[in-house]
């Protein structure tokens, strides 16, 4: 599981590259929202003065990450091998693609894997037979860790004061009118997760979605990721999840974890 690498290591320390993180802003401002922008409210939305602006987006033009018609300042394509480079170098992709098929197959749902990255859950791997969100989700794709079953059952497996902290600081928002918002609800979901070893969550991201999801250990007992299935509320009742989704979560979780590296920095 990953957190905020900056708040690790401090941007006071001599090993922080300020410059890099700023290059970094400007390339995450963009998003289905923001496709195209204007030099202006690239510096608005990274808190960059608007000449320090202007260097970042024409170096990362130069270098082919973003294209710009003179007016307005778009991400190209080449951007994605920032992505393709995590996803090449990360062997569990490859390892669990099998074993949430096998979950997808057997119970005729869909089955993803996330990793945490607060305050983010990030997909990495995914089985997908049917369309239920309104919104595709897809490798890379970022949601809510407070809001989704994978997000709390990781949340879970951290440190009672460091879950405490992340809820009671995180800008909660209201997706349905079935998403918790309360602080001290949340900290009960998350530790509930705990105490059963898995978290349902219904129409809390989306009406019409549910989704269970288990926790991936790894032999050092830390969880690395979370795997989950999604269906619509009515096929996911007490007895179905009690006595097949949940054992089919959990008996892939085993496997992947027999199959994973030593190495729990695997995801980070």
């Amino acid at each position: 599981m990953s957190t905020n690498k900056s708040s690790v290591i401090g941007a006071d320390n001599k090993d922080y590259v300020t410059s890099l993180e700023r290059g970094l802003a400007v390339i995450s401002c963009f998003d289905k929202n923001r496709c195209k922008l204007s030099l202006t409210e690239v510096a608005r939305h990274t808190n960059l003065a608007r000449a320090t602006a202007r260097r970042f987006l024409h170096t990362l033009h130069a270098l082919g990450y973003v294209e710009t018609d003179g007016k307005l300042f778009w991400l190209s394509p080449k951007v994605l091998n920032l992505g393709f480079a995590y996803l090449s170098s990360q062997p569990l992709i490859e390892l669990i693609q099998p074993y949430i098929r096998e979950v997808s197959e057997k119970t005729c749902e869909s089955c993803s894997v996330s990793v945490l990255d607060l305050p983010d859950i990030v997909y990495i791997a995914r089985s997908l037979t049917q369309q239920i969100m309104s919104v595709s989700l897809h490798i890379g794709t970022r949601l809510s860790a407070i809001s989704t079953s994978m997000g709390r059952v990781m949340l879970a497996e951290l440190p009672d004061t460091e879950i405490e902290n992340f809820i009671k600081s995180s800008e909660i928002e209201k997706y349905t009118k079935q998403t918790l918002t309360d602080h001290t609800s949340i900290l009960d979901e998350v530790l509930l997760a705990r105490k059963q070893g898995y978290s349902v969550v219904n129409q809390e991201l989306e009406i019409g979605l549910c989704s269970v999801s288990v926790p991936i250990i790894n032999k050092q007992g830390k969880a690395l990721a979370a795997i989950n299935i999604s269906s619509q509320p009515q096929k996911m009742d007490k007895k179905r999840l009690r006595e097949e989704l949940i054992p089919s979560l959990q008996a892939a979780a085993k496997k992947i974890s027999e199959v994973l590296p030593a190495d729990e920095r695997l995801l980070n």
